[in-house]
């Protein structure tokens, strides 16, 4: 029993300093996307890798022939994400996220903006597969997700940069920017409290083990 309790006192320990390094780096984690996100823009990567959610401004020409739609749950509540390319100046494309519509304004945002643009926003990796639950639908034209490299092959795009896409600042009109959300699951201390906790129950199951074969002694 006193072996058992060791080891289990051991493992627990072990879980529990994980959990306090893995709250040490989310907490860095939270800091270092708040920073970019209020940050000035800076110009768009020639590559990408650690930028999520970096502020960044690029510029181009709005390609609205193969903008497509993607369901949304918004604080404005259920709709569309409205999802253009933008013809960067290298030939490469860059998917944009507009902005929110409800569904009654679709028509209204399906043109913008002729000629060059200015764009400010964040970079966001791109979402792969679908939605909860729900898959995209590539050939019936609906999409629950932003998947940037299916939606280019679907609107037959080409040097699409498909490991990101922005999403735009807020705007003065629709399509409704800025709409961004951050947030980051943090229950590492819960977590690593818990593990102590249990550790802290075998340091006393131990003392009773060993209480109880003094007494017998």
């Amino acid at each position: 029993m006193l072996a058992l309790l060791a080891l289990l006192f051991f493992i627990f320990v072990v879980l529990c300093v994980w959990q306090v390094e893995r709250q040490a780096w989310k907490l860095a984690l939270i800091d270092k996307v708040e920073q970019r996100v209020h940050a000035a823009p800076v110009a768009l990567p020639a590559s990408f890798g650690d930028d999520e959610y970096l502020h960044v401004r690029v510029a181009g020409r709005y390609r609205y022939d193969a903008q497509v739609f993607t369901q949304a749950v918004t604080e404005k509540g259920a709709g569309f994400w409205v999802m253009t390319p933008l013809a960067l100046a290298d030939g490469t494309s860059l998917l944009v996220n507009r902005g929110f519509v409800p569904p009654e304004s679709r028509e209204a945002v399906k043109a913008g903006p002729e000629g060059g643009v200015q764009l400010t926003g964040l970079l966001r990796v791109s979402e792969p597969g679908g939605g909860f639950l729900r898959k995209n639908d590539p050939a019936g034209g609906r999409w629950f997700s932003r998947d940037v490299a299916a939606i280019a092959v679907q609107q037959g795009l080409q040097n699409v940069r498909s490991e990101r896409f922005l999403d735009l600042d807020a705007g003065a009109a629709l399509p409704i920017g800025g709409l961004t959300v951050i947030s980051f699951h943090n229950s590492h201390l819960v977590y690593a409290l818990t593990w102590a906790g249990l550790a802290l129950m075998c340091l006393v199951g131990a003392a009773v083990v060993l209480r109880q074969q003094s007494a017998d002694a």
